[in-house]
């Protein structure tokens, strides 16, 4: 007979593995001891992340707990993508001042449908279970919802730093915004997890899931708590409100391209956290840039390169590679490009803006009269273009943006 802990490395191996970005560990000791009786008996852990699906598409900030899973899932546990599609209709209160407006069925459900092709390209579809939560909240008996309001008290509600500053500076808190955290608790109920992932801001639903199992017979659940991203300012994190994001739909240009405008300091924080290379492996490259034997800019180039093709293959994104040396650092054209009509009978500057080539008319003058924006690699300084260009003609605006424009009286 076969032993059972040839399927698992051992607890400390896998805890190096699992260690790697994280934030905290609510226990490790506890982690560690669930990880040899996983070993001992063959059995995989049951381990969750949750995803309210409140946007359409995921970006690399919701990709950290997604590699996190996929390191689980690398190590042979069973992972659980669990889309909040009833949660998602509470609406999760976390950071909010106020409360946050109910998503209709509809709108829960579209989104829902996006994340489940999304989350495939990281996660092994084979040994992932996508769950609904909406399996057993909606079908929880008004007595049962009851009983689970019952395992915590409006005190332990309002220690949560959000609920704690709108009550003391007397902003309305609905009732069912307490409901959250507990509905999350019972996901982990529901699914009987050993692990729960979640970002440093859910710290308190995280723990509440601890308590509330433990109310319902169960072992405590450990909790993994990861970092929230910071965007591509490097400031605030990354979110599609603040315009700082990149989609893993995105196509894999513009991935690269977004990805190469992050700072050389929150290129390390992009390499840990979106990234499988081991920290050692880091560390050790960081020192060689240290050293100037590798120029920041190369290594970020590999790193914009790996997490476009994590997403979208080797291929695309070795082309992705080539086409930003092309276009940005060469200041070539890019082999696909919009082909807009253009009157040529009109201001310049109004063109570019009506166009979309530039936020305003204003910007668009400003870049004209400062030289950034050129005609078949000329620069053009005047807002009216007297004689106009005979045929189609690339403009370029700014470092970074090209269309192709044709008259629009030619055919």
């Amino acid at each position: 007979m076969p032993d059972p802990s040839s399927a698992f490395a051992p607890a400390e191996e896998q805890l190096a593995y699992l260690r790697k970005g994280a934030v905290e560990i609510i226990a490790e000791d506890e982690l560690r001891q669930r990880l040899d009786a996983a070993r001992r008996r063959g059995r995989p852990l049951c381990v969750k992340a949750g995803f309210d699906p409140t946007a359409p598409d995921l970006h690399l900030g919701h990709t950290v707990l997604l590699r996190k899973l996929k390191h689980f899932q690398d190590l042979g546990h069973q992972v659980v993508f669990l889309i909040g599609d009833f949660t998602g209709r509470i609406g999760d209160p976390t950071g909010r001042s106020e409360t946050r407006p109910a998503l209709s069925a509809e709108e829960v459900a579209a989104n829902a449908a996006t994340y489940k092709a999304q989350v495939f390209q990281l996660l092994d579809p084979a040994r992932t279970r996508i769950e609904f939560n909406s399996t057993w909240l909606g079908a929880l008996r008004f007595d049962e919802v009851i009983r689970l309001c019952a395992q915590t008290t409006v005190a332990r509600m309002l220690e949560r730093d959000d609920f704690q500053a709108r009550f003391r500076a007397g902003q309305p808190i609905s009732v069912h915004e307490f409901l959250y955290p507990l509905s999350q608790a019972y996901d982990s109920v529901a699914l009987q997890a050993d692990v729960e992932l979640g970002g440093t801001d859910q710290k308190f639903n995280l723990l509440l899931g601890r308590e509330v199992q433990r109310a319902y017979g169960l072992p405590a659940q450990i909790v993994l708590m990861m970092p929230l991203l910071e965007g591509l300012d490097g400031v605030r994190k990354m979110s599609k409100s603040y315009g700082n994001y990149v989609g893993i739909a995105e196509d894999a240009n513009t991935m690269f391209a977004k990805l190469m405008s992050i700072s050389d300091d929150l290129m390390w924080r992009y390499w840990l956290l979106l990234t499988d290379r081991s920290e050692p492996d880091l560390a050790a490259l960081r020192a060689a840039v240290a050293r100037g034997e590798r120029h920041p800019m190369a290594v970020k180039k590999d790193l914009a390169a790996q997490i476009a093709a994590d997403f979208h293959g080797a291929a695309a994104a070795a082309a992705a590679r080539a086409e930003f040396e092309r276009v940005v650092q060469a200041g070539q054209a890019p082999s696909d490009m919009p082909e807009l009509a253009v009157d040529w009978s009109e201001r310049f500057d109004r063109s570019l803006a009506t166009l979309g080539l530039a936020p305003s008319v204003t910007e668009a003058a400003r870049l004209i009269r400062a030289g950034s924006v050129s005609l078949d690699g000329v620069p053009c300084r005047s807002l009216r273009l007297d004689p106009p260009p005979p045929g189609p003609v690339v403009v370029k605006v700014g470092k970074h943006r090209f269309a192709r424009l044709r008259p629009k009286n030619l055919q």
